[in-house]
């Protein structure tokens, strides 16, 4: 994250966390309408939409004092949906044992891309499932990890 981001993100955790919450990530970033900071929160269970607005309401005043940004923005506060990227310890768990997409950096074994079952994790690493065996992936070196949803 980014300086303005990290700012955000100790600001608003506690907050979030007084409601249950879980801060997944916070971005900061310019979109087609100005610049954009959004706080994507989370919780067992699924975020409702009163659980948004209840959090935008909780931190418009403490991000005003704040003040981490010095030009006009727009603050969304939003779940992070069913498709999201793999980036948390509870992702990870919520995942065991369903189908992961896994993209990378850079070629292992020849390919950026792989699927499979996800079998175990820890705090640097992951393994999958996948035809003909198991792969260990280094998190850091993954672009981009997400669900597979199948209906």
């Amino acid at each position: 994250m980014g300086k303005i981001s990290d700012e955000v993100f100790r600001l608003v955790e506690p907050i979030a966390e007084s409601f249950g919450l879980e801060v997944v990530e916070v971005l900061y970033e310019k979109k087609y309408d100005g610049m954009n900071l959004t706080v994507v929160i989370d919780k067992e269970g699924g975020v409702t939409i009163d659980d948004c607005e209840k959090l935008h309401r909780a931190i418009d005043a403490p991000l005003d004092e704040l003040d981490p940004i010095d030009c006009a923005y727009i603050l969304n506060v939003s779940s992070p949906g069913i498709d999201r990227p793999l980036k948390t310890e509870r992702d990870y768990r919520r995942n065991l044992g369903k189908k992961i997409s896994v993209k990378l950096y850079k070629p292992l074994d020849g390919k950026k891309s792989y699927e499979g079952v996800l079998e175990n994790y820890d705090e640097t690493s992951f393994t999958l499932q996948v035809k003909g065996g198991t792969i260990k992936f280094e998190k850091k070196d993954t672009a981009k990890v997400e669900p597979i949803i199948e209906f």
